[in-house]
Protein backbone atom coordinates (compact mmCIF):
# COMPACT_ATOMS: atom_id res chain seq x y z
CA UNK A 1 0.00 0.00 0.00
CA UNK A 2 1.17 3.25 -0.59
CA UNK A 3 0.67 5.90 1.92
CA UNK A 4 0.61 9.62 1.02
CA UNK A 5 1.57 12.20 3.89
CA UNK A 6 0.51 15.67 3.74
CA UNK A 7 1.26 18.27 5.72
CA UNK A 8 -0.08 21.53 4.69
CA UNK A 9 1.30 24.07 7.37
CA UNK A 10 4.18 22.08 8.67
CA UNK A 11 7.06 20.07 7.97
CA UNK A 12 6.32 16.20 9.98
CA UNK A 13 9.67 14.91 11.29
CA UNK A 14 10.68 11.41 9.62
CA UNK A 15 9.66 9.70 13.47
CA UNK A 16 5.95 10.82 12.84
CA UNK A 17 6.01 9.39 9.20
CA UNK A 18 7.41 6.24 9.97
CA UNK A 19 4.85 6.25 12.84
CA UNK A 20 2.17 6.93 10.57
CA UNK A 21 3.44 4.41 7.93
CA UNK A 22 3.61 1.61 10.69
CA UNK A 23 0.21 1.94 11.56
CA UNK A 24 -0.97 1.88 8.47
CA UNK A 25 0.72 -0.90 6.99
CA UNK A 26 -1.19 -3.18 10.17
CA UNK A 27 -4.45 -2.39 8.55
CA UNK A 28 -3.41 -4.61 5.86
CA UNK A 29 -3.42 -7.90 7.68
CA UNK A 30 -7.62 -7.36 7.95
CA UNK A 31 -8.11 -6.22 4.38
CA UNK A 32 -5.47 -7.07 1.34
CA UNK A 33 -6.63 -5.06 -0.99
CA UNK A 34 -5.69 -1.39 -0.05
CA UNK A 35 -4.85 0.22 -3.12
CA UNK A 36 -3.44 3.52 -1.14
CA UNK A 37 -3.71 6.33 2.23
CA UNK A 38 -3.90 9.60 2.19
CA UNK A 39 -3.44 10.62 4.95
CA UNK A 40 -4.00 14.72 6.19
CA UNK A 41 -1.99 16.37 9.46
CA UNK A 42 -3.28 19.69 10.12
CA UNK A 43 -2.86 21.90 12.96
CA UNK A 44 -5.92 23.66 14.03
CA UNK A 45 -5.74 27.48 14.93
CA UNK A 46 -7.64 27.37 18.38
CA UNK A 47 -6.89 27.94 21.99
CA UNK A 48 -7.95 23.50 22.47
CA UNK A 49 -5.49 21.15 23.93
CA UNK A 50 -6.55 19.04 21.25
CA UNK A 51 -5.69 20.74 17.99
CA UNK A 52 -4.09 18.40 15.80
CA UNK A 53 -6.59 17.03 12.77
CA UNK A 54 -5.83 14.08 11.40
CA UNK A 55 -7.61 12.80 8.30
CA UNK A 56 -7.29 9.56 6.64
CA UNK A 57 -8.62 8.34 3.44
CA UNK A 58 -8.20 5.12 2.12
CA UNK A 59 -8.87 3.71 -1.14
CA UNK A 60 -9.94 0.21 -1.80
CA UNK A 61 -11.80 -1.55 -4.67
CA UNK A 62 -15.65 -0.90 -4.10
CA UNK A 63 -15.03 2.94 -1.81
CA UNK A 64 -13.16 4.71 -0.21
CA UNK A 65 -13.27 4.83 3.77
CA UNK A 66 -12.70 8.47 5.09
CA UNK A 67 -11.89 9.17 8.90
CA UNK A 68 -11.33 12.28 10.81
CA UNK A 69 -10.13 12.88 14.48
CA UNK A 70 -9.11 15.74 16.77
CA UNK A 71 -6.31 14.49 19.25
CA UNK A 72 -3.72 16.23 21.24
CA UNK A 73 -0.86 14.60 19.22
CA UNK A 74 -1.04 13.51 15.23
CA UNK A 75 0.36 9.85 17.31
CA UNK A 76 -2.89 9.57 18.99
CA UNK A 77 -4.97 10.97 16.39
CA UNK A 78 -3.28 8.38 13.66
CA UNK A 79 -4.12 5.84 16.73
CA UNK A 80 -7.70 6.58 16.71
CA UNK A 81 -8.02 6.78 13.19
CA UNK A 82 -6.78 3.45 12.45
CA UNK A 83 -8.54 1.66 15.16
CA UNK A 84 -11.73 3.32 13.74
CA UNK A 85 -10.65 1.95 9.73
CA UNK A 86 -9.51 -1.61 11.71
CA UNK A 87 -13.42 -1.83 12.26
CA UNK A 88 -14.97 -0.40 9.45
CA UNK A 89 -12.34 -2.90 6.99
CA UNK A 90 -13.35 -5.67 9.25
CA UNK A 91 -17.29 -4.70 8.77
CA UNK A 92 -15.97 -4.36 4.86
CA UNK A 93 -14.64 -8.25 4.71
CA UNK A 94 -17.56 -9.35 6.63
CA UNK A 95 -20.08 -8.39 4.09
CA UNK A 96 -17.89 -9.31 1.44
CA UNK A 97 -18.04 -12.88 2.79
CA UNK A 98 -21.82 -12.74 3.18
CA UNK A 99 -22.48 -12.29 -0.75
CA UNK A 100 -19.75 -14.49 -1.85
Amino acid sequence: MKVNVQTPNFVADVKLIDFINKKLSKLELFYDRIIYADVFLKVQKTSEKENKSVEILLSIPGGDLMVKKEAKTFEAGTDECVQTLERQLKKRKQKQRAHA
